[in-house]
């Protein structure tokens, strides 16, 4: 059996379409069609992912996705008809891994649920992977845990991702479409601000300046690289 999926939407003609794009490639799809409900779909059925709509009856996406975030570990990826990038910054700050924004490609959309899905599966493949030690800074991506100066960071998902890549490739410069495709596992559709919020959340956790960072640094022009 495929992946379960749980798609939240208020819209019944793109709720039905997603429920049938996405059955016809094989997932298992379950619905909610407000807040509320999503919230009792999640705990009964633990999808594999969550599509989750920010503007929702009852109890809004954000409220949603961060009460999840405490309960479990699911991918989220929102969407948002809203184009202002404060709604697309709190949604990721609050836990969600990725979101689109409407009208989207489906094609897009499930891509970007593949790349979630495959993403959640990584831990088991680098279990034998060793530490990464990089200045003042170790990672280990086997347990999924990282520390400055022996004292542990608290991450998250695709913070932690995307040290443990760019530690694990130090010296070498990505762009940030190359990061979105080795981090996040999906191609360049038009939307690098994902790096840039994820970088700025992180040099503020690992860096002792962060405006003047040392170790995760900016090849103007190009994109990013850690040193050290």
């Amino acid at each position: 059996m495929g992946s379960r999926i749980l798609v939240v939407e208020d819209e019944p003609a793109l709720l039905e379409a997603l429920r049938y794009n996405f059955s016809r490639e094989g997932y298992q799809v379950t619905t909610a069609r407000d807040g509320l409900e999503a919230l009792d779909r999640a705990r009964q059925d633990r999808p594999d992912a969550i599509i989750l709509d920010l503007m929702l009856p009852k109890l809004d996406g954000l409220e949603v996705c961060r009460i999840l975030r405490r309960e479990m570990t699911v991918p989220i990826l929102m969407l948002t008809a809203r184009t202002e990038e404060v709604d697309k910054v709190v949604g990721l700050e609050l836990g969600a891994d990725d979101y689109v924004t409407k009208p989207f490609s489906l094609r897009e959309l499930m891509a970007r649920v593949k790349a979630l899905l495959r993403r959640a599966e990584l831990p088991v493949s680098s279990q034998r992977e060793g530490v990464i030690r990089v200045g003042n800074l170790e990672v280990d991506p086997a347990r999924r845990v990282a520390s400055r100066d022996g004292a542990a960071l608290v991450l998250k998902p695709k913070e932690f991702d995307l040290l443990a890549f760019l530690a694990r490739h130090r010296g070498l410069v990505f762009t940030r479409e190359q990061l979105l495709e080795r981090v996040w596992g999906y191609r360049y559709a038009g939307e690098s601000r994902t790096v840039d919020v994820h970088v700025h959340w992180l040099r503020h956790k690992i860096e002792p300046d962060p405006q003047n960072p040392q170790l995760l640094v900016t090849v103007r022009g190009v994109g990013y690289k850690v040193v050290g």
